[in-house]
């Protein structure tokens, strides 16, 4: 999407929902359709100036010219998405599991970043969008770990089930989580090693309901949101505050909390 393609439809959709009439509501509505605008030009610009390029974190040096299919894409350029998982990441990089299964993979983030670092990982890619499935393959070319990440749709408790030997499971799939993640149904799941983000924001309580039902299995450490403001480059410096804080912003519209739940 060009810049003017860009800019053209969000003048479209907040003159939309300004003719709805002034409340809290709309106004909250076109502020963030006007923050995701503004967003988007800012991963143009660290593009443009930096390349197409992971700059800090787990997967630095990791090439990433698509389109994030969803969220925010400057954060990931710089390296700040999802900043409080990087030690969860790093450990389990460290724990060089021969099976990583990454439900949600949307464009492939997690999914060709973790093939990069794990070089005897194989990575099962799962999204229900094909959009990400597309984007997700063409980013596993791009660094040239297509062989090992293999890109594919839903996934089964039977799926589950199917599994051999050691694995790490990451789970993204706005509140599906509730129904996926359930050992009753998936009994190696009890085995398995799960990091989840909760959807508390769509379903509330889901943070609780998982860690209650993983308990006896598993050791379950809750992990909160923050902002690395680390990453930013020195050139942006010269930008103003809401810049900056738009560049680490990844779209969240209510509380999405993970857990990293290691089998006992």
């Amino acid at each position: 999407m060009t810049q003017k393609t860009l800019t053209d439809t969000t003048l479209a959709t907040v003159q939309s929902l300004l003719d709805r009439g002034a409340s809290p509501e709309t106004l909250n509505a076109a502020l963030r359709v006007l923050a995701k605008w503004r967003g988007q030009l800012i991963g143009n610009t660290i593009q443009h100036r930096d390349g197409p390029i992971v700059q800090h974190g787990p997967f630095a040096g990791m090439s990433f010219s698509t389109r994030s299919t969803e969220g925010a894409r400057a954060a990931r350029l710089l390296g700040g998405y999802e900043a409080s998982l990087i030690p969860v990441i790093e450990e389990i990089v460290a724990a060089d599991y021969p099976l990583v299964v990454d439900i949600g993979s949307a464009e492939g983030y997690y999914a060709v970043g973790l093939a990069r670092r794990m070089a005897g990982a194989r990575v099962l890619a799962r999204d229900a969008s094909a959009t990400a499935q597309a984007a997700c393959r063409s980013l596993a070319i791009e660094n040239g770990v297509a062989a090992r990440v293999e890109v594919g749709g839903l996934f089964s408790h039977a799926d589950f089930e199917a599994l051999q030997g050691r694995r790490v499971v990451i789970c993204d799939i706005e509140g599906a989580e509730v129904e996926l993640l359930d050992p009753s149904l998936a009994p190696s799941l009890a085995q398995t090693d799960i990091l989840v983000e909760c959807h508390d924001g769509m379903r509330p309580g889901t943070s609780a309901l998982l860690a209650a039902r993983f308990a006896a299995s598993h050791t379950v450490t809750h992990i909160g949101r923050r902002l690395a403001g680390e990453v930013l480059p020195a050139w942006m410096e010269e930008f103003g505050d809401l810049d900056r804080l738009l560049a680490l912003w990844e779209w969240r519209s209510g509380p999405t909390p993970w857990l990293w739940m290691r089998a006992k």
